[in-house]
């Protein structure tokens, strides 16, 4: 047998488990998106900043006229509404980096890491991560490995049915739960992960425009080549450590991101998540 052909077979033999495990239930995946529809929550920039258009549906044919067999619709939406990836050339420091047609295809497919910050948000919606509570995760679950998507579980997605309450804005701006600059930069610098996932509708607190560097995740992540994932549902349904996410952006040529399509898979067998 050449090495042609046993890569071949080991390639088919691992294709075949995990067909079989999905198809037997003992891995299943979980749909980790928030649905587009024109009711999707998306970020309002103060003036004078300009914002994305919403997400909506243009009619095109209905078994009709002008199209008799089918229908379809032309699609109308800003890059970075619902669940959407970030690409580095979406910040000013990433702005040589890659666009999100370019993210190499083996960094939108690794482990999660789901850190529980519910308590700590639901004391405090404006509550930022800390290196002190990424190292406490880590003594329990081990370090952050190369590869990995950080995903904050933060409770926030009950609000989505309401982007009043989802976005949680007064006179002061914007409450809701972030990163603070330190963390930022220690782990786009310190932590060899692919990226950083929540349940915001932005990767950075809703404050975080009056931090120094303003936005420090999109400052810091995106001029480091990582990536920020955002509008994420179901985390619940995820352990600590032990699943897989596998992230799905449109591979927008000149993209500074793009809406996802983000799924995880689970092991369910008895004793499999820690």
């Amino acid at each position: 047998m050449n090495p042609t052909s046993i890569s071949d077979s080991s390639t088919t033999t691992a294709i075949g488990a995990l067909l079989g495990s999905l198809a037997s239930g003992a891995l299943e995946v979980v749909d980790l998106t928030t649905r587009l529809s024109s009711s999707t929550p998306a970020l309002r920039l103060p003036e004078p900043f300009a914002n994305l258009i919403d997400f909506s549906l243009e009619e095109v044919s209905a078994y009709d006229e002008p199209g008799p067999f089918w229908r379809h619709n032309n699609i109308h939406t800003g890059e970075h509404i619902g669940t959407h990836v970030d690409a580095p050339i979406h910040w000013v420091t990433g702005r040589d980096g890659d666009d999100v047609s370019q993210i190499p295809v083996s960094r939108l497919i690794g482990a999660a890491a789901v850190l529980d910050l519910r308590d700590k948000v639901a004391a405090n919606p404006d509550y930022l991560l800390t290196v002190a509570d990424i190292e406490d995760w880590e003594n329990t679950h081990g370090p952050l490995t190369a590869g990995t998507w950080l995903l904050l579980r933060t409770g926030w997605e009950t609000r989505g049915g309401s982007e009043a309450e989802f976005l949680n804005a007064d006179e002061t701006g914007s409450h809701t739960p972030g990163v603070d600059v330190e963390c930022a930069r220690w782990l786009a610098t310190e932590r060899p992960i692919a990226g950083l996932g929540v349940e915001t509708v932005g990767v950075d607190a809703g404050l975080a425009g009056g931090f120094d560097p303003a936005f420090p995740v999109h400052n810091f992540f995106l001029g480091n080549d990582k990536y920020g994932l955002t509008s994420l549902r179901n985390l619940g349904a995820l352990p600590a450590t032990g699943a897989m996410i596998v992230v799905s952006p449109l591979p927008i040529v000149g993209g500074t991101g793009s809406p996802a399509r983000v799924l995880a898979v689970v092991d369910t067998t008895p004793g499999a998540g820690r």
